[in-house]
């Protein structure tokens, strides 16, 4: 059981739904146990044959969820992560499992995620496994079916997605200063200040799955997503608070009604101006942003 945060980590990453990866590595778990005593024993490394089997229950995962997103109501979003000391109240939890905590660093950020949704299953599994994990691609072979080669070859493209994507780096600090004059013109109804803070080229994207209002197909254009968020502050309940939290470890913000979060907002900032920002909105993605 010692492994089970290392194969939760892989397995988020893997299918950017946390209750798909716990899944997983249940039913990891169900086919360790289902095997004797005698056959357990006779695995040399317990660690490696969880991280094989969890990846390979991955991989088929990844290409069934590829199907169900084509029948998904609006966009799919990975299912986005509070800090792991926040819930919905932002105060220190203490009596989470470790072996629950996903570590948070930059290959669990939202746009990270994005990112690897548009890589073929393969690839995610190699490059995950290989750059994020350590895993020699003698072992990735193992796991996907084909050979060493091939597999360095699979990493290879995902690494060219993933640098294609990737801004500039933008200190922490200024991220969080930048979402911050977001939410403090957003409230404010400040069009000029919203525009000024997105780029020109900006997109948003929503969440809702069919089980909540949203908008159902991007925006683009940071004048578009400035009158979008302005008609989202005219139609505001009165019991609708907009918090900062931190989002996969990025500063995002979170919107409460009665103290229970609704949506959860996701940012990409480059410089001083945010170039895509990520609204979920489906409640069945939000359930660790409201449990205690």
């Amino acid at each position: 059981m010692s492994e089970r945060r290392q194969l939760i980590n892989i397995a988020y990453r893997l299918l950017g739904s946390l209750a798909e990866a716990e899944d997983a590595v249940q039913e990891t778990y169900a086919r360790w146990y289902a095997m004797s005593p005698q056959q357990q024993a006779a695995i040399e490394s317990p660690g490696a044959w969880l991280t094989t089997v969890a990846s390979r229950i991955c991989l088929n995962l990844l290409g069934s969820a590829r199907a169900r997103r084509e029948t998904y109501v609006g966009e799919w979003i990975p299912e986005p992560l509070p800090e792991r000391t926040e819930r919905s109240t932002g105060q220190p939890v203490t009596t989470v499992d470790p072996a629950d905590r996903i570590t948070l660093d930059e290959s669990v950020n939202l746009a990270f995620l994005v990112v690897l949704e548009s890589m073929t299953p393969a690839e995610r599994v190699a490059f995950i496994l290989h750059d994020v994990f350590c895993h020699s691609f003698a072992e990735v072979a193992e796991i996907v079916g084909r050979t060493p080669a091939a597999c360095r070859q699979l990493a290879s493209s995902a690494r060219r997605r993933i640098r294609a994507a990737q801004p500039s780096a933008t200190p922490s600090a200024q991220r969080a200063g930048v979402v911050r004059e977001f939410k403090q013109a957003w409230e404010a109804k400040d069009i000029d200040a919203l525009i000024g803070l997105l780029d020109p080229g900006a997109t948003a994207i929503a969440d809702g799955g069919g089980l909540t209002t949203t908008f159902l197909h991007p925006i683009e254009g940071g004048e578009q997503i400035a009158h979008a968020w302005m008609e989202i502050a005219r139609r505001r309940p009165g019991n609708m608070t907009f918090l900062e939290r931190t989002v996969n470890g990025q500063p995002g913000l979170v919107a409460q009604q009665d103290g229970v979060t609704v949506t959860v907002f996701a940012f990409e900032v480059a410089g001083d101006r945010i170039k895509h920002i990520w609204v979920v909105r489906n409640p069945d993605k939000l359930r660790r942003w409201t449990t205690s």
